[in-house]
Order: C-alpha cells, then sequence, then structure tokens
C-alpha cells in the first residue's frame, strides 16, 4: 500500500470510491494476530458462489500505519454486473442500494460492457444507406480544421470510411462491414430509425409556458446534421453577451452551447431507450442523455478524467472541428461558463448523464470586472447555493493552478480574465497556493515565473 496516497485518502476522507471500516476516516486498526484469518475469511466469502455471482478474485493487503495493522483492498471496475444472495446492488453516493426494476438492471448491464456499443456491426448497411452528400462538406470541414491540409481530402468516400473506423472488420465473427457509428453520424434518417428506433433529441425552451414549452424542436437525423440543428437552436433562444480575450472578441453562447450539444452527441450510449433533452428555462439550460457511466456523482476539475464512451464518434467529430482533445470540453465550459453567467456549470455522471449551466441574463463579466467583483457568487447568480461555495472555491484554486502549470510566465492580469475573476480574487487563491506551497514565485513580476510543486 503507499503510504503517501492512503494518507492524502484519510485527508480526503469517504467517497463513492473509497470506503472506512469503521466510517468517519479515523485509523482504529485491528488486532494483528487476527489479520490474517479475516483475509482468509474474506476471499473465502468473495470467492463463494452461493454469496457471489460471478465470484471475485482481490487480493487484500495487509499493512502497517502508525503502529497499527490495516487491510487495504482495492476493488477494480468489473465488466460484470456482480449479485450478492441473488440481490444486485447499485453505488449511490455512499450507500448501497438494492435494485429490482428490470430497466435499472438493463442500464447496468449497458454501463459494464467492455465493448463499445459504437462498435457493433451491421452487415447489410450499404453505401446506399449513408448519406454520402455529406462528405463533401466533411471534407471542407477536416481540411479547414487541419490548417489547410487533411488526408480525407484526397480519399475515396470508401477509404474515408475506412480511415474513420466506420467500416471495418469485426474479429470475433470475420464479418467485415459498417457500424453503429457509422449508422449515426452518417446514416439516412430511414436507416437510423431503424437500427436505433428510441434515438431522437428534444430541444425545449421553457421560460414563460414553463408546463409545455415555448418553442420545440425535434431532432432525429444523422449526428453531423443533429449538430448543426440544435446548434442553431440554441443561438436563436440564447443571449450572446460581449466578451473579449486578449484581442479577439469570443462568443460565450456559442462556446458554451458547442460544447454542451457536442457532448450530448459524443458520449451518448445508443443502444439506451432513453430520451435525450436539450432544455432552456429562465435560470438555466441543461442537457441530459443515455450513459455509460464510469461512477456515479459530480465531476469537477479536480476529479476529471476523460474517458470516450464513443472513441470512433469522438474523432470523427474532433477530426471536423466539432470538439478538440478529449478532457478539453469540460475545462472549456467551467471556464467560459462561468464567464457566461458568474456561476460554474455542473456535470453530473450517472446512467443518465447531465450537464447543467446556469443562465443570468443580468450577469456580465466586463461589468463586474469594472465593479472589481469577478469571480463572486450571490445568490442572484443563477441561483448558486451557498452549500456549493466551498467546492466551487477548491475549483477555482485548482483551475488557475492548471493555468499557471501551462504557463509559468502567465501574469495576474492574464489569470483574471483566462480564469474569468477579478484580479483580487485572482490574488486570494494564488496567495492559498503559495501558503500551501504548491507554487512559488521566482523573480519579480516583470521577467519573473512561477514554480508548480506538484504533490
Amino acid at each position: 500500500m503507499d503510504l503517501v496516497k492512503f494518507e492524502n485518502a484519510l485527508k480526503i476522507g469517504e467517497t463513492a470510491a473509497i470506503e472506512f471500516k469503521r466510517a468517519g476516516g479515523t485509523v482504529v486498526g485491528i488486532p494483528e494476530n487476527a489479520a490474517p484469518s479475516m483475509v482468509k475469511n474474506f476471499i473465502s466469502a468473495i470467492g463463494n458462489p452461493d454469496l457471489f455471482s460471478p465470484t471475485l478474485y482481490l487480493e487484500p493487503e495487509i499493512f502497517k500505519y502508525r503502529k497499527k495493522t490495516l487491510i487495504h483492498i482495492h476493488v477494480p471496475s468489473s465488466g460484470e454486473v456482480h449479485s450478492f444472495k441473488k440481490r444486485i446492488y447499485d453505488r449511490m453516493d455512499e450507500a448501497d442500494v438494492k435494485v429490482s426494476a428490470t430497466a435499472k438492471i438493463a442500464q447496468m448491464y449497458i454501463r459494464k460492457q467492455e465493448i463499445y456499443t459504437e462498435r457493433r456491426m451491421y452487415p447489410y448497411v450499404k453505401l446506399k444507406d449513408l448519406r454520402l452528400d455529406l462528405l463533401p462538406m466533411v471534407r471542407i470541414l477536416a481540411k479547414n480544421n487541419g490548417g489547410g491540409s487533411h488526408l480525407w481530402e484526397k480519399l475515396s468516400n470508401m477509404d474515408l470510411l475506412k480511415s474513420a473506423g466506420l467500416y471495418a472488420e469485426d474479429h470475433a465473427t470475420g464479418k467485415n462491414g459498417f457500424n453503429l457509428a457509422a449508422v449515426m453520424l452518417l446514416g439516412r434518417d430511414e436507416v437510423i430509425r431503424d437500427v436505433s428506433p428510441a434515438y431522437q433529441t428534444d430541444a425545449l425552451v421553457r421560460k414563460v409556458n414553463v408546463d409545455r414549452y415555448d418553442d420545440r424542436l425535434t431532432v432525429v437525423t444523422n449526428l453531423v446534421e443533429s449538430f448543426e440543428q440544435l446548434f442553431k437552436f440554441a443561438t436563436l433562444h440564447l443571449p450572446d453577451k460581449f466578451y473579449v480575450e486578449g484581442a479577439e472578441r469570443k462568443s460565450l453562447r456559442n462556446i458554451v452551447a458547442r460544447e454542451m450539444l457536442v457532448n450530448t452527441l459524443m458520449h451518448r450510449e445508443y443502444s439506451s431507450a432513453y430520451q435525450a433533452k436539450f432544455v432552456i428555462e429562465q435560470d438555466r439550460m441543461y442537457v441530459e442523455n443515455a450513459n455509460r457511466a464510469r461512477f456515479n456523482g459530480p465531476i469537477t476539475l479536480r476529479n476529471l478524467e476523460p474517458f470516450p464512451k464513443n472513441p470512433l464518434i469522438a474523432n470523427f467529430f474532433r477530426n471536423i472541428g466539432y470538439s478538440e482533445k478529449l478532457g478539453s470540453g469540460a475545462r472549456k465550459m467551467f471556464k467560459y461558463g462561468r464567464l457566461y453567467s458568474g456561476v460554474d456549470p455542473e456535470f453530473i455522471e450517472d446512467d443518465v448523464f447531465r450537464i447543467i449551466q446556469p443562465l443570468n441574463e443580468n450577469y456580465s463579466f466586463d461589468a463586474e470586472i469594472a465593479n472589481g467583483m469577478g469571480g463572486q457568487k450571490s445568490s442572484q447568480n443563477g441561483g448558486q447555493k451557498s452549500g456549493q461555495n466551498e467546492s466551487s472555491e477548491l475549483d477555482s484554486t485548482e483551475f488557475i493552478l492548471e493555468q499557471i502549470a501551462r504557463n509559468p510566465h502567465i501574469t495576474r492580469r492574464e489569470l483574471s480574465k483566462s480564469v474569468g475573476m477579478a484580479p483580487s480574487a485572482v490574488q486570494k487563491h494564488i496567495e492559498k497556493l503559495k501558503s500551501s506551497g504548491r507554487i512559488a514565485r521566482i523573480g519579480g513580476d516583470r521577467g519573473g515565473h512561477w514554480e508548480v510543486y506538484r504533490k
């Protein structure tokens, strides 16, 4: 057991991924002479098919910490849904909840699948079943995104699809064909309906008529055109606030809407019948979609571990410039979402994935900077709850640390613009990082630089 990691776990306390026996994080220890028999009994229990099915293989580790005997058990993610005494449980926050509903159990099996469902082969789908008329536009987008040149420019239609991984060989069966990713990205509408009957994205505006909707768009076409339709819907119903970064004016509305929509299209679990949504309300907008969750709970800059749910679709989107490298979308959302509304967005990982972006038409980052209040959160700034302030402060500090690590010569004024805070607020986080020994300033404000110390 790595004692540094163990001490860090003690500082963090119990989470959805770490549990102490006893609870609370206090190290009690066990009798040293009892440890071997406890490990033996544990191994016998998890290997008993009458208790666990499928049976488990775990390796408890006995170690010493401050003269106390402890047992550490690492439980890796499994590709199976395990039952205990023929009952299935799911982890919800810090509790184990019994699952009996068929739909919920089915979602758990989807979540546990080791194979990506986007790779599912459809050998009877032919070239005529795809929207080949979209490929000229795809080539132009890829060329522009590639800085003026791209491999796809010179490839035939079939070679382009093979290059994108949309036509391949299933090594389990030996069959060649188009996969689900190909159908979802470029399929004709009738083919998509046949392959994924429940697929659609329901876009709603609920600002006045909150019981029904003020405007609605139902999108059931391929993902390339779905993004364009949903993005147009977003720009129609969201304010575009003035913001300048460096010498360039940037559309905060476009950045935030784009990242939310790309995420819900790129990382959705398309084998699920759950209907995806994009909803704009008076004080927030959100997307939600079926998901193959890696864990349950909020995603922050501190625990962000990018994982591609549909790597073929994600790679296609990156090639045509709809998205950037894995994980950059969440980081951009935390940065520009705060600039757009004054409040951090929320990312919630579960069988239904959600991104919630607070909205506040009266908020202006430029006005806040002028008043010396950038980054200060109040009950008027999108309804931020006081109980979230501590978590938001931690995320802001981590975000500033990340910006300094990327550019050790960054100035406080540049940090202020980058993270969307007034210089005084940035300085508060810098002092916190300096006092904790995570950064140090080498040299003066002019010509000096930051050094980052990773713990």
